[in-house]
């Protein structure tokens, strides 16, 4: 029996993707090369693993029997290069990140990652938890930090961090901070906020929907940077995280507003495929989960 790692791997992704088009892509490959793996893998084997009609590619019965076994023989393989030369693991690590994860953890991960693991290369995608979330389900992101967890089966999510958010706004504005003022007087102003598909516009617009004596004006904003430097430019009151903005409090750019009420905290995980395995997003994960408590975003 002639078998290979890299046949076993192919088997594995076309399992998960359901396409040897796909499966091509990730493995930057060609498609042919996919499907020649593919069958020397069945010739080898003396058993079809995959139905290949018009429509998607299923596996065969006899396909959902020997996928375990292939798991485990990768799994057990990346296992053993791991503990023969943890410092040796390299490739490209696809990560997604949230933009507050921009403005706080990440430059510190990055630096760690680097002097950890010199030979991973990271492709980065900025996007909304909904965007991560989807990409990382299909494959397209190996890891990702984001406003989780992530509700599906094959996907691990590890407690990274938590910001409190805070609101904020630019001395301009002239707002009295000597005591808790309620919604009513904060909306007043415009509110500058997380984009509309996020977690914190949905609680603002519900919670002044239901409490507001009036109509708020919510401008959303699918950039934080963008709706920090109008924040500081005393357009309106901004809702972002504490930690983002220490140095603008601590400058007086900008002061914190005390309402009796405020979104709730940002939860972020770092959150990656268990299925198929990929030791470079399990490290990463783990990494950046110490990286967190070093620097002191969590406990």
């Amino acid at each position: 029996m002639n078998l290979n790692l890299r046949q076993l791997e192919t088997f594995l992704w076309v399992a998960t993707l359901g396409s040897f088009r796909k499966t091509a892509e990730r493995l930057h490959t060609t498609q042919p090369a996919i499907s020649s793996r593919i069958s020397k893998l069945e010739d080898s084997l003396g058993v079809k693993l995959f139905e290949r009609n018009n429509g998607p590619i299923h596996l065969t019965t006899k396909g959902q029997e020997l996928l375990p076994y292939a798991e485990k023989v990768l799994r057990m393989t990346e296992t053993l290069r791991e503990r023969a030369e943890t410092s040796r693991l390299g490739g490209i690590l696809r990560l997604g990140v949230s933009e507050t994860i921009v403005h706080t953890l990440l430059p510190m991960f990055l630096a760690q990652l680097h002097e950890t693991y010199s030979k991973i290369d990271v492709e980065i995608t900025v996007e909304v938890t909904e965007n991560l979330r989807n990409e990382l389900v299909s494959r397209s992101l190996d890891l990702a930090f984001l406003m989780g967890p992530v509700s599906e089966y094959r996907i691990e999510n590890l407690d990274l961090v938590a910001f409190p958010l805070a609101w904020v706004a630019s001395p301009k504005l002239r707002i009295s901070t000597d005591r808790k003022i309620s919604i009513n007087k904060l909306i007043d102003y415009p509110l500058l906020t997380y984009a509309r598909n996020t977690r914190p516009y949905a609680e603002i617009i519900k919670y002044v929907r239901e409490n507001g004596n009036e109509p708020a004006r919510v401008f959303p904003s699918s950039s934080l940077a963008a709706c920090l430097r109008m924040t500081i430019d005393g357009i309106g009151i901004g809702t972002l995280p504490r930690r983002m903005v220490e140095e603008e409090l601590e400058s007086g750019k900008l002061i914190e507003i005390p309402c009796s009420w405020k979104p709730m905290d940002l939860s972020f995980t770092a959150s990656y495929a268990t299925d198929p395995f990929n030791p470079v997003a399990e490290k990463a994960a783990s990494l950046a989960c110490e990286v967190a408590k070093e620097f002191g975003f969590a406990e």
